[in-house]
């Protein structure tokens, strides 16, 4: 390679390497997140991700960047998730599923964030809406496509659902006998047309 090719060369890979860096310490964080919560000791994010503390903190150095930036990182995930479950699950009610599934995911995630965040509203209600627009489209889609399969009835809000998963996940942190997963399980499968 001669040196001149090689300095507009390298310049592209190093940024696809960071952010697939990034993207290795947002997931191994949302992993701690979800088993230990937001409050997680960062050298667990750190020994999740196989990287020093100080990675972390060289691309977030407070808290709440980590926090808000898995937030976002977990939205987008799940909003990309939806158009491919279409494409590779059985029926459009097997992506609805999956995606909801998904969804629980990110909610047990999203555990603690409102704490952290609560000095800044506004901060707050940028996430909020950056949910909303992201994941009751992708929520929509999924919707439409099995009830034109004739699956599910017809008439069910996105957003109406996805309020409704939400409202049942409350608390499930706070009381071990309460399965917020089998009760959205029992609501998804409640969406089916009566054979």
């Amino acid at each position: 390679m001669k040196d001149d090719e090689g300095a507009g060369c390298t310049a592209a890979p190093k940024r696809k390497d960071a952010r697939r860096n990034q993207q290795t310490l947002l997931d191994a964080a949302a992993a701690v997140f979800v088993a230990k919560g937001v409050d997680a000791p960062v050298r667990d994010i750190a020994a999740e991700a196989g990287v020093g503390l100080g990675t972390i903190y060289r691309h977030f150095p407070t808290r709440a960047d980590l926090i808000i930036a898995v937030y976002r990182h977990q939205v987008d995930a799940c909003a990309e998730a939806g158009p491919a479950l279409l494409t590779t699950s059985a029926t459009p009610y097997a992506a609805l599923r999956q995606w909801i599934d998904l969804f629980v995911d990110f909610l047990v995630t999203k555990h603690g964030l409102a704490a952290v965040l609560r000095s800044d509203s506004a901060g707050f209600d940028a996430l909020h809406a950056y949910f909303l627009d992201r994941l009751v489209p992708v929520c929509a889609q999924l919707l439409e496509a099995a009830t034109a399969a004739g699956e599910i009835r017809p008439g069910i809000e996105a957003y109406e659902l996805m309020r409704g998963v939400g409202n049942l996940c409350v608390g499930a942190d706070s009381d071990p006998r309460y399965d917020a997963r089998r009760l959205v399980e029992l609501l998804v499968a409640g969406l089916r047309r009566g054979h």
